[in-house]
């Protein structure tokens, strides 16, 4: 059984020192694969003891640096479709440390929480509204006369 443990230094160099997508925009491109491999490892061997769902995250992996490394997140907004795609947004959002909680009573929730972090705009939990919802945020954008980028993401 592979253990979940805290994003420790020896194991995972680059991401415990990412507590925000501040954090990874200060890393030179050229760290970014190394990044995304430490992401993978760090998802799979918490999910494996957690629970969760593994496909979703690890197929968003690249895409999530990629998108928090692009954007200005939090003033950015990023819509996940599914909650279980976001995975590895937690992880860059500062959630790395209490990952292992994930799915647990008080612990990291299994989908996006709006209260959970200012980095998740939306509460998805499943199917087909991120782009409707990114929609209705330009919107709102547009009519406060505010100015910032709405990304929409529909399912993976």
């Amino acid at each position: 059984m592979v253990e979940a443990t805290h994003c420790d230094p020896r194991t995972y160099p680059l991401l415990s020192q990412i507590g925000t997508p501040a954090d990874l925009r200060a890393l030179p491109p050229k760290q970014l694969g190394e990044v995304c491999r430490e992401l993978r490892e760090y998802l799979i061997n918490t999910v494996a003891t957690r629970g969760g769902h593994f496909a979703a995250g690890l197929g968003t992996v690249e895409l999530t640096v990629a998108l928090h490394y692009v954007f200005d997140t939090p003033r950015d907004r990023l819509i996940w479709d599914v909650g279980h795609q976001a995975y590895p947004h937690k992880l860059i959002t500062g959630r790395y440390n209490s990952f292992d909680s994930l799915r647990q009573k008080d612990g990291v929730a299994g989908y996006l929480k709006r209260c959970e972090s200012k980095f998740d705009h939306f509460g998805a939990g499943h199917a087909s509204t991120s782009i409707s919802a990114a929609l209705g945020m330009a919107l709102a954008r547009d009519r406060r006369g505010e100015d910032f980028k709405c990304v929409g993401r529909d399912s993976v």
